[in-house]
């Protein structure tokens, strides 16, 4: 109630005869933040859990030629979640996913969109460095394959960002022709409630500096899916 209306009832019960009101305070908007807050904390705590079970499995035979695994970071608790490929030799030596010259360049995107790094959840769907930053093959995919999955249901996003065709391949199960399909959305085949949207990897983009006007125009067409869901 605004402060003119909250004078406003006073002076009226006044007139009936009260002399004295007690206000209840309305506890309804703080209970939602804290269970906003609880649900958070929950989503940080089961990735942490995660990420643990995955140092102790091993299970990605990547591991050992690599100096370990390159988790994902950002917000659990965002709408969306952007794919790529692998950590390259920059996120192996920092264990960041995306701060290489690819990373830099998608944080550079994402702000001019409106997006900010640290409000959004970036991973990978292998999660050790391949030799030499080469394509994963099928069967080092497959080792890490339920681990990202498992991520995903823990953040339960809204939309799945896709950077590049090994995310897409990992997320779909299927490989179409990238610069045929960026820009489209497909089901999330675990969850069709989720979305999944196809675009160019940021390293791609950089190769071939013509593909930065489409891979804007996909970003911020990321953001109006956000907005819609």
């Amino acid at each position: 109630m605004s402060p003119r209306k909250l004078i406003a009832t006073a002076r009226a019960l006044r007139e009936l005869g009260f002399d004295e009101v007690y206000i209840t305070k309305d506890t309804t908007e703080e209970k939602r933040e804290g269970s906003l807050r609880e649900e958070k904390e929950d989503k940080a705590e089961l990735l942490r859990k995660l990420y643990k079970q995955m140092e102790e499995e091993r299970k990605c035979i990547l591991y050992e030629g690599a100096s370990g695994y390159v988790f994902g970071e950002g917000d659990p608790n965002s709408p969306v979640v952007f794919i790529g490929e692998a950590p390259g030799e920059e996120e192996d030596k920092l264990k960041r996913p995306f701060v290489g010259r690819a990373g830099q360049y998608l944080n550079i995107k994402l702000e001019q969109v409106g997006l900010k790094r640290e409000k959004v959840y970036i991973t990978n769907v292998v999660k050790s460095r391949p030799p030499g930053n080469r394509t994963p093959t099928r069967e080092e995919m497959m080792t890490c394959l339920s681990y990202l999955r498992k991520e995903i249901e823990i953040i339960k996003p809204k939309l799945l960002v896709c950077l590049g065709s090994t995310a897409m391949k990992g997320i779909l199960g299927k490989e179409y022709p990238i610069t045929k399909y960026r820009g489209q959305t497909f089901p999330y085949p675990y969850n069709p409630s989720i979305k999944v949207f196809l675009t160019y990897h940021p390293a791609y983009v950089l190769r071939n500096p013509s593909a930065d006007k489409e891979f804007t125009e996909d970003l911020k067409k990321v953001v109006q899916l956000i907005s819609q869901a």
